[in-house]
């Protein structure tokens, strides 16, 4: 399979991630996003991204000129008729995605693999409303996307083999990730286990045993995690990590899953981490801890 121009349909966090690395990686690359100010936003939080990799010296001006200038935005969904991969990435929102990979299905060729970013959908209930259900797979980033060499392959009830195979090439050969396949459940593998660690560390911070301070630094520290629960909450965005196990409550019916109630508070609140600049932490706008 040979794949030179790919489709990122939503430019929110994820969506710049990915697009961003897939033009680093050589690829011609589609955007679109709701409204044209979401679209300009999301290319401008792109370029500040690049920005920040030249002060590390982890990136060239030449590089992230051309990186750019691999980025185009699509005028409407017909664009993508062009493409040979199309990543859907818009908001965690059912019927938002089925409208959204209906039309896709009904622009691009039935060789086009139609992927969506979902962490907790139906990815069967997603292919139920196109009319070549077999192209159509979860590819699960995690953020941030340039640093995790890892992606969740799902595979749907009618997902076909060749999907699968085309999908893994692409991410081991192209983007040089590690692939690992997962058969559809909600939350797959790492959002399910995460998210149950996150609600653990929030119970814990309600009964008082320690605060998030020091229950973060308990994980960071002693089990040499990257950043603590909260911290790792803070940066996933509250909003989807409470988004994540209303849902894993609601399909496995299970306690464990049921969101603390500081973490819903904090949503009410309009704290959602990095994304707000406060959360159970404070950042800057460059996301860094203040």
């Amino acid at each position: 399979m040979t794949v030179r121009k790919v489709g990122v349909i939503g430019i929110g966090t994820m969506g710049q991630g990915i697009a961003e690395m897939l033009a680093f990686k050589g690829l011609d690359v589609q955007v679109m996003d709701i409204s044209n100010e979401k679209l300009e936003d999301g290319l401008l939080h792109i370029e500040q991204s690049l920005d920040k990799q030249i002060e590390k010296w982890a990136l060239t001006q030449a590089e992230k000129k051309l990186t750019l200038n691999r980025i185009n935005k699509a005028d409407g969904i017909e664009a993508f008729a062009e493409c040979d991969f199309v990543i859907e990435t818009i908001t965690e929102d059912l019927d938002a995605k089925k409208e959204m990979f209906a039309e896709l299905d009904r622009v691009c060729g039935a060789e086009v693999i139609i992927a969506s970013n979902t962490s907790t959908l139906s990815l069967t209930e997603l292919a139920s409303v196109t009319k070549h259900p077999g192209r159509v797979i979860g590819m699960h980033f995690i953020y941030p996307v340039y640093k995790i060499d890892l992606v969740e392959i799902v595979r749907g009830l009618k997902t076909s083999d060749a999907t699968f195979e085309q999908t893994k090439h692409f991410i081991e050969e192209i983007m040089n990730k590690k692939g690992v396949m997962v058969f559809e459940s909600p939350g797959f593998v790492t959002t399910r286990l995460i998210c149950l660690f996150i609600n653990e560390a929030l119970h814990v911070l309600e009964e008082g045993v320690a605060s998030a301070e020091d229950i973060d630094s308990a994980m960071r520290i002693g089990y040499s995690f990257q950043h603590g629960p909260f911290e790792m909450a803070d940066r996933f965005g509250l909003d989807a990590v409470l988004a994540a196990l209303d849902r894993m409550f609601r399909e496995y019916g299970e306690l464990k899953y049921r969101p603390s109630i500081v973490l819903k508070k904090m949503v009410r609140a309009g704290h959602l981490g990095v994304k707000t600049g406060v959360g159970f932490f404070q950042y800057d706008k460059d996301g860094d801890r203040i």
